[in-house]
């Protein structure tokens, strides 16, 4: 089959148009903004991508199928060209995944507001562990599986990063409804997506609809220890349900939790048998959930009843994800981490882990409120809490937020109410001010320093500036 990506160069649209390609399919499409890393990847996989949009160069190239990104709605040339011949078959990208690939497979979805890159990784890395040649599709960029994207054996296990965010232009749907879950994991579930959700029962009410497309002979893997998704099952009795947690009444449950400069180490239970123990470098009792949702999830593909006949001890070579709580720099007297956290929640168990792990350090917090939601007023309280477990705060003004008026997240207000209740907060009026002030603290520091940004974007470039200036 002949397949157009209209928006190849995406991070999600790239990935799929290599899997697509690596399956024997001839594979091209047109973006603007063409750069590397994705650019090299495609070109490098032989797949030609197109510069700019063209009615008339797609209606010539004839492809069997056309793939709309998320970048594409009413008024885009290609669009428009395509409703205006409805001969030419389209599709969504989740839509492709579901009738090209995940029809055939018994697939693993990992759902949930936040570590679902992590526990997907982590999902796939366990059963490659195994020797079970599954696929995978994950959201960013692996650091323990050799590619983001792989197609695995015919007919074998596939994991995929199950995101609740919506379809395309003409498909509302959030896209995990697409993905014909056999494994349903559900992380945890809060409000996010402010700009396509209207509060907390929106977001459960469409994870109450994935939920009703899990087999009988599948199962659903859930975090016990979340009132949002306890509320989820009540009443759902098609598939089994299996509870991860820290408390007693889960199935799995993980204890002896502790945390050190030198990594994490935790105990993992099944219905009351021990299962084993896990030593490894990730932070965070949120990252032993994630790995005990993902050797679950995993471990009822080999076993219906019984996941323990996977094994743990690769767990204890996993490095993670880049740009989840990565690393930049490591030194007695200062540390450097970037993460990907743009939720509250997901700054709050970030800034608690590094507390316990670097008890000794001023513990630095850097804030780019980019995302959609975080750009935004409606979490400003939330994310206010959580950046008070920091000892210093610097947050950059909101991303594009010249567009959203009076919604915008306030910088300098919550910057100000931090300094208030005893911490340091600043909001300088642009990136690269908020890096020219952060080095001097820090090269003026005479205490030792645990740095980490917090951004679901570049933060103008400053994150590697900084880690190389220091």
């Amino acid at each position: 089959m002949r397949i157009y990506f209209l928006g190849i160069c995406g991070t999600a649209m790239g990935n799929v148009a290599l899997l697509l390609r690596s399956m024997g399919h001839e594979v091209l499409g047109a973006d603007t903004g063409i750069y590397p890393p994705m650019s090299d990847y495609l070109r490098q996989a032989g797949i030609e991508i197109l510069e700019g949009w063209s009615a008339e160069r797609l209606a010539k190239l004839k492809p069997d199928l056309v793939v709309v990104g998320n970048i594409a709605s009413r008024g885009h040339p290609e669009v428009e060209w395509l409703l205006c011949n409805p001969s030419q078959a389209y599709v969504s990208l989740p839509e492709l995944l579901r009738t090209q690939l995940l029809n055939q497979r018994r697939n693993i979805v990992v759902a949930g507001t936040h570590g679902k890159t992590t526990t997907t990784c982590l999902a796939a890395y366990l059963l490659r562990a195994q020797g079970l040649n599954p696929g995978w599709l994950v959201g960013g960029v692996p650091r323990d599986l050799p590619e983001a994207s792989f197609a695995g054996q015919k007919g074998g296990p596939f994991v995929i990063e199950g995101d609740e965010y919506d379809t395309a232009f003409f498909d509302k749907r959030s896209k995990f409804i697409q993905y014909l879950p056999h494994v349903l994991a559900i992380n945890n579930c809060e409000f996010d997506h402010a700009d396509i959700f209207r509060d907390l029962t929106d977001v459960l009410r469409t994870f109450s609809h994935v939920l009703r497309i899990v087999p009988s002979n599948g199962a659903v893997v859930a975090n016990g220890d979340d009132a949002n998704v306890a509320s989820l099952l009540t009443g759902v009795t098609w598939a089994p349900i299996w509870r991860v947690g820290v408390g007693p009444g889960n199935d799995a449950v993980i204890q002896d939790f502790k945390e050190t400069p030198e990594g994490a180490s935790f105990t993992l239970s099944w219905r009351g048998r021990f299962w084993g123990k896990v030593s490894w470098s990730l932070p965070g009792i949120f990252n032993a959930r994630n790995a005990a949702m993902a050797a679950v999830s995993a471990g009822l593909l080999i076993d219906a009843q019984d996941p323990t006949n996977l094994s743990l001890a690769p767990l204890a070579e996993f490095r993670g994800v880049q740009r989840r709580q990565q690393v930049l720099v490591s030194r007695p007297q200062l540390v450097v981490i970037e993460d990907f956290g743009h939720h509250p929640t997901a700054l709050q168990l970030t800034l608690e882990s590094l507390r316990a792990r670097y008890p000794q350090h001023t513990l630095v917090a850097c804030f780019e409120p980019r995302s959609n939601t975080a750009a935004r007023k409606v979490m400003q309280d939330a994310f206010q809490a959580a950046l008070q477990l920091a000892d210093e705060v610097f947050l950059s003004p909101p991303h594009r937020g010249d567009k959203l008026g009076e919604a915008r997240f306030d910088s300098d207000g919550v910057a100000a109410a931090l300094t208030q209740a005893g911490r340091l907060g600043f909001a300088p009026s642009s990136n690269e001010a908020l890096l020219s002030t952060l080095l001097e603290r820090t090269r003026h520091a005479t205490q030792p320093r645990c740095v980490v940004f917090f951004s679901n974007g570049s933060f103008g470039g400053i994150i590697k500036k900084f880690a190389e200036s220091v």
